[in-house]
Protein backbone atom coordinates (compact mmCIF):
# COMPACT_ATOMS: atom_id res chain seq x y z
CA UNK A 1 0.00 0.00 0.00
CA UNK A 2 1.45 3.36 -1.05
CA UNK A 3 1.97 6.12 1.49
CA UNK A 4 -0.56 8.93 1.14
CA UNK A 5 0.97 12.33 0.34
CA UNK A 6 0.30 15.14 2.78
CA UNK A 7 -2.32 17.72 1.86
CA UNK A 8 -3.69 20.71 3.77
CA UNK A 9 -7.26 21.63 2.87
CA UNK A 10 -6.91 19.89 -0.48
CA UNK A 11 -3.58 21.47 -1.45
CA UNK A 12 -0.37 19.45 -1.83
CA UNK A 13 2.83 20.52 -0.08
CA UNK A 14 4.63 21.90 -3.19
CA UNK A 15 1.54 23.96 -3.99
CA UNK A 16 1.42 25.30 -0.41
CA UNK A 17 5.10 26.31 -0.43
CA UNK A 18 4.66 28.28 -3.64
CA UNK A 19 1.84 30.33 -2.03
CA UNK A 20 2.43 33.62 -0.28
CA UNK A 21 1.49 34.04 3.36
CA UNK A 22 -1.68 35.98 2.46
CA UNK A 23 -2.82 33.21 0.11
CA UNK A 24 -2.17 30.63 2.84
CA UNK A 25 -4.24 32.74 5.22
CA UNK A 26 -7.22 32.45 2.87
CA UNK A 27 -7.30 28.63 3.10
CA UNK A 28 -6.25 28.44 6.78
CA UNK A 29 -8.64 28.48 9.74
CA UNK A 30 -10.43 31.60 10.88
CA UNK A 31 -8.03 32.53 13.70
CA UNK A 32 -4.96 32.16 11.48
CA UNK A 33 -6.69 34.05 8.68
CA UNK A 34 -7.47 36.94 11.03
CA UNK A 35 -3.92 36.96 12.47
CA UNK A 36 -2.35 37.14 9.00
CA UNK A 37 -4.85 39.77 7.84
CA UNK A 38 -4.03 41.99 10.82
CA UNK A 39 -0.32 41.58 10.18
CA UNK A 40 2.56 39.34 11.21
CA UNK A 41 6.12 40.25 12.16
CA UNK A 42 7.85 41.07 8.84
CA UNK A 43 11.35 40.77 10.32
CA UNK A 44 10.79 37.18 11.44
CA UNK A 45 9.09 36.39 8.13
CA UNK A 46 12.26 37.51 6.28
CA UNK A 47 14.35 35.23 8.52
CA UNK A 48 12.06 32.33 7.64
CA UNK A 49 12.37 33.10 3.92
CA UNK A 50 16.18 33.19 4.09
CA UNK A 51 16.33 29.98 6.17
CA UNK A 52 13.99 28.28 3.68
CA UNK A 53 16.24 29.24 0.74
CA UNK A 54 19.25 27.87 2.68
CA UNK A 55 17.36 24.62 3.26
CA UNK A 56 16.41 24.22 -0.40
CA UNK A 57 19.85 25.34 -1.52
CA UNK A 58 21.45 22.35 0.17
CA UNK A 59 22.95 24.22 3.12
CA UNK A 60 22.07 23.27 6.65
CA UNK A 61 19.85 26.13 7.88
CA UNK A 62 20.59 27.69 11.23
CA UNK A 63 18.11 27.44 14.08
CA UNK A 64 15.86 30.48 14.35
CA UNK A 65 15.16 31.90 17.83
CA UNK A 66 11.97 33.77 18.59
CA UNK A 67 9.75 35.05 21.37
CA UNK A 68 6.80 35.20 18.94
CA UNK A 69 4.56 32.49 20.37
CA UNK A 70 1.56 33.85 18.44
CA UNK A 71 3.21 33.44 15.03
CA UNK A 72 1.28 31.01 12.79
CA UNK A 73 3.06 28.01 11.28
CA UNK A 74 3.23 28.66 7.53
CA UNK A 75 4.34 26.23 4.76
CA UNK A 76 7.83 27.76 4.38
CA UNK A 77 8.57 26.79 8.00
CA UNK A 78 8.18 23.05 7.38
CA UNK A 79 11.49 21.30 7.96
CA UNK A 80 13.06 24.17 9.91
CA UNK A 81 14.16 24.12 13.55
CA UNK A 82 12.78 27.03 15.54
CA UNK A 83 13.63 27.85 19.15
CA UNK A 84 10.47 29.20 20.77
CA UNK A 85 10.67 30.96 24.13
CA UNK A 86 8.43 29.49 26.83
CA UNK A 87 8.91 32.26 29.40
CA UNK A 88 11.98 30.71 30.98
CA UNK A 89 14.11 29.20 28.22
CA UNK A 90 13.99 28.32 24.54
CA UNK A 91 12.34 25.08 23.42
CA UNK A 92 13.44 23.50 20.13
CA UNK A 93 10.52 22.91 17.77
CA UNK A 94 11.03 20.84 14.60
CA UNK A 95 8.26 22.06 12.30
CA UNK A 96 6.36 19.28 10.52
CA UNK A 97 3.52 19.33 7.96
CA UNK A 98 0.85 18.51 10.53
CA UNK A 99 1.67 21.72 12.43
CA UNK A 100 0.33 23.95 9.63
CA UNK A 101 -2.46 26.21 10.82
CA UNK A 102 -1.33 26.19 14.46
CA UNK A 103 0.68 28.72 16.47
CA UNK A 104 4.33 28.26 17.53
CA UNK A 105 3.40 28.68 21.19
CA UNK A 106 1.32 25.51 21.11
CA UNK A 107 4.51 23.46 20.78
CA UNK A 108 6.53 25.15 23.55
CA UNK A 109 4.77 24.38 26.82
CA UNK A 110 5.02 27.04 29.53
CA UNK A 111 4.32 24.86 32.57
CA UNK A 112 6.13 21.84 33.93
CA UNK A 113 4.38 18.49 34.28
CA UNK A 114 3.06 17.73 37.74
CA UNK A 115 4.11 14.47 39.37
CA UNK A 116 2.45 13.05 42.46
CA UNK A 117 4.67 11.37 45.00
CA UNK A 118 4.60 10.10 48.54
CA UNK A 119 4.43 12.66 51.36
CA UNK A 120 7.36 12.64 53.76
CA UNK A 121 7.22 12.23 57.54
CA UNK A 122 5.27 15.09 59.11
CA UNK A 123 4.26 16.45 55.70
CA UNK A 124 0.82 17.60 54.69
CA UNK A 125 -1.29 16.05 51.95
CA UNK A 126 -0.67 19.03 49.66
CA UNK A 127 3.07 18.37 49.62
CA UNK A 128 2.57 15.19 47.56
CA UNK A 129 2.49 17.29 44.38
CA UNK A 130 6.07 17.53 43.11
CA UNK A 131 6.98 19.42 39.96
CA UNK A 132 9.00 17.40 37.48
CA UNK A 133 12.63 18.37 37.11
CA UNK A 134 14.05 19.40 33.75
Amino acid sequence: MAKKDFSFRGKAMPELVSMGIEEFGVIAGTRIKRRIKRGVDKKFLKKIESAYTEKTGGKNPKTLRTHLRDFPVVPKMVGLRIDVHNGNSFVVVDVKEKMLGHYLGEFALTRKRLRHGKAGIGATKSSTAITARG
